[in-house]
């Protein structure tokens, strides 16, 4: 019997609700290692985890039981729970409904790494909606804006 097999490579972005600035720097290094953990438990091979205050990029490679809505679900209830226990905020935090989900060939990885560890000084420039929108334009996927994440302008 022949096996399946499967290279592929996501990157997920997803951002916290009202999109307010809510992941403080000085726990980004934290989270991302929860979230590196969460992946690591799906059976994911993480390849970059980063972000802003606002949004976060998850970059991994897929296994074939990969389930993409499933997996981006498990990462943002897991880690918005991990952050409610640590009392970041004030409040409850949240992400946002909604995510976006992009796939590259393994010839791009190192530049969506690249990328994904570098949006301190990508987001001095662009903006996360620019951003964002220049991602589903590059990828051609259709939408209509209103169903987009809050902006703050």
């Amino acid at each position: 019997m022949a096996n399946s097999y499967i290279q592929a490579y996501l990157h997920y972005v997803f951002a916290v609700q009202g999109r307010q600035n809510l992941i403080y720097e000085g726990n980004q290094e934290e989270l991302y290692k929860y979230i590196t953990g969460i992946v690591t438990n799906k059976g994911q091979k993480l390849l970059a985890v980063g972000g802003m205050p606002d949004h976060v990029h998850v970059f991994i490679g897929i296994s074939r039981s990969m389930d993409i809505g499933g997996f981006v679900s498990a990462i943002k209830s897991n880690s918005s729970r991990f952050i409610n226990e640590k009392k970041w905020i004030l409040g409850k935090f949240h992400w946002q409904e909604g995510y976006g989900a992009f796939s590259y060939s393994r010839s791009q990885i190192d530049s969506v790494i690249k990328y994904i560890l570098n949006q301190k000084k990508h987001h001095e420039k662009r903006s996360f909606k620019d951003e964002y929108i220049e991602l589903l334009e590059k990828f051609d996927v259709s939408y209509d804006e209103k169903y987009l994440f809050d902006w703050i302008e």
